[in-house]
């Protein structure tokens, strides 16, 4: 492969390593390989240095991590993630942009491109084997510039495949961002909501406005952390085929009580009636009230609990 042109480096500097990259040089790299950022893939490249300084910062990473970013774009937040820790495995979606990102990081971080990885795939089709493939030395950390159309199905792609992430920073469209981090009873609580807990404690550490991207979105954008800890229940695909499911139908149809909303799963309403109670849940609650506590104590019913009495 020839390697594609790259602008003069004229970006911000962060450290003697590595620079960053300004509007300007976006721009210009852009025009160079022939990149048009396109709505479809959510395509909004970050063009803010400090952004991407207060990004990095908010994650807490050291220099062992090794961290995963889906949708590197032209590399704005990778140089930023190789200027603090030892490795990086960006995935692309995009086979331009995946192949000059190394030519990108070789000419503004030289003495870090031996530390970048990089997957040509799209996020939601990675398997358990690219885990598997990374060996002796799996991600640690998840820090991305979601695009907005598909944010919450990677994070929770991302943190199924990847059990080796302990520590996730996020910037997703604001709305998303409030889902994410709400808390039972809370308006926007939601599937979003309880699916991200079933991981870890969930955050919105900050927000950011439309002007630190070109092209700009038509809404603001928010940062999420969620830090994965031991967990009191399984979180392997056994345990998500039971709880999914649960999850799902309680906010299919928010308004109703639990007892109406999961008569489907359960086969008629005394069924769920019956399954609730016994989970200690009042069959009269809405999904928006439950924790992802409660909604483990009633995927963890031992088979033949939910049947009627």
């Amino acid at each position: 492969m020839n390697q594609p042109p790259t602008p003069p480096r004229t970006a911000d500097h962060v450290s003697s390593a590595v620079q960053l990259l300004g509007p300007k040089e976006i721009r210009d790299l852009a025009r160079t390989v022939g990149v048009v950022p396109t709505k479809k893939r959510g395509q909004n490249f970050v063009v803010d240095p400090n952004t991407v300084r207060r990004i990095v910062a908010t994650a807490d990473l050291s220099p062992d991590d090794h961290v995963l970013e889906v949708g590197p774009g032209l590399g704005s937040l990778t140089l930023g993630l190789l200027d603090v820790v030892s490795k990086v495995t960006a995935v692309e979606i995009d086979t331009t942009l995946a192949e000059q990102l190394p030519h990108t990081v070789a000419e503004y971080a030289p003495t870090r491109a031996e530390n970048l990885d990089v997957i040509c795939a799209d996020a939601l089709a990675l398997t358990g084997s690219v885990a598997k493939d990374l060996g002796t030395n799996p991600p640690t950390a998840f820090v991305a510039n979601l695009p907005y159309n598909v944010a919450v199905p990677i994070l929770l792609h991302v943190l199924e495949i990847f059990p080796t992430i302990t520590r996730v920073l996020v910037m997703v469209q604001a709305e998303v961002a409030d889902r994410l981090a709400a808390e039972p009873g809370n308006r926007v609580y939601g599937v979003p909501s309880v699916k991200a807990r079933f991981y870890g404690q969930v955050q919105r550490v900050g927000a950011i406005g439309k002007n630190v991207f070109w092209p700009a979105p038509n809404v603001d954008s928010g940062l999420v952390k969620l830090t994965r800890g031991n967990r009191p229940w399984p979180t392997d695909s056994a345990a998500r085929a039971q709880l999914w499911p649960i999850i799902d139908a309680a906010f299919a149809q928010r308004r109703k009580t639990l007892r109406a909303a999961l008569k489907g799963h359960y086969g008629n309403a005394s069924a769920a009636e019956n399954a609730l109670r016994e989970a200690g849940i009042d069959p009269q609650r809405r999904g928006e009230t439950l924790s992802i506590d409660e909604f483990i104590s009633l995927a963890q019913l031992p088979a033949g609990t939910e049947a009627p009495h």
